[in-house]
């Protein structure tokens, strides 16, 4: 590598923290500070990512799937995540799911998402997600990933190319997030409708 790992920037997670337990377990003591309003808002904080891709030209479209299981799928078509060769030669994605994003998440002043909630990353996705299945294609490559409460599972796992670039982030909230209120795919579409520079299509396959 041109740049040694240990000298990669930290932009917007520790790539030195691949889990950060602590992290993942105060959020999952919490679900009513970190997903108010449960899945929605588990939603927003996916599809945050995907507008910061269209905001900064990278992507334009994100289509979110509601499944029959109660699992939420949100595909894009930005960049994907930052994943790298380390001075092994193996590859490394930036541990977004499960370290802090350290942009928002102890940041008085963060970012607020469409339902007015404060904008905290993608690691409370994980850390509040029975399941997490992240597939992540870039120019260099294509991996997926599996996340139980916030932990990975398994290895980075290569997956065939298919000539595009973006992210599928597959997950099922735990039960006490879902709550008993079915997701309405209408007002979750108006919820994203907020960010102007990215498509939002929302499929219900719930029928």
């Amino acid at each position: 590598m041109d740049i040694p790992s240990a000298s990669w920037l930290n932009t917007t997670h520790d790539w030195a923290a691949s889990v950060d337990l602590d992290h993942l377990e105060r959020i999952r003591r919490d679900p009513v500070e970190f997903a108010p309003g449960g899945s929605p808002h588990l939603v927003l904080e996916v599809a945050a990512y995907a507008a910061d891709e269209a905001e900064y030209g990278s992507g334009a479209r994100c289509v979110v799937t509601l499944h029959p299981d109660g699992s939420v799928s949100v595909a894009d078509d930005g960049r994907g995540t930052d994943t790298r060769l380390d001075d092994d030669g193996g590859f490394v994605k930036k541990p977004i799911m499960a370290s802090k994003d350290l942009r928002f998440f102890d940041s008085p002043g963060t970012q607020r998402l469409p339902d007015g909630q404060p904008r905290r990353g993608m690691s409370v996705v994980a850390a509040l997600s029975a399941w997490v299945v992240h597939t992540n294609r870039r120019h260099n490559g294509a991996w997926t990933q599996r996340y139980e409460h916030g932990v990975p599972v398994t290895g980075l796992e290569p997956v065939p190319g298919d000539g595009t670039t973006g992210t599928l982030v597959h997950f099922r909230p735990r039960a006490s997030v879902r709550g008993t209120s079915r997701l309405r795919a209408d007002a979750l579409g108006r919820l994203l409708a907020s960010w102007p520079r990215l498509a939002v299509q929302v499929v219900d396959r719930r029928t």
